[in-house]
């Protein structure tokens, strides 16, 4: 059988609207940084596929 799932932390005071301001404005990536994710992931996606 599966665990319960615990309940979701609720915050508060400070640390709620810190997360609030940080969904409403997500740290920028710039594009190099983008491109190195796509690689990243096109590289983990080939070492998936080349198992089959």
């Amino acid at each position: 059988m599966a665990r319960p799932i615990k309940e979701t932390p609720i915050l508060f005071g400070t640390d709620a609207r810190r997360f609030e301001e940080r969904m409403k404005n997500p740290p920028k990536i710039t594009e190099e940084r983008k491109e190195e994710m796509i690689r990243n992931y096109e590289m983990i996606m080939k070492m998936l596929n080349s198992n089959d």
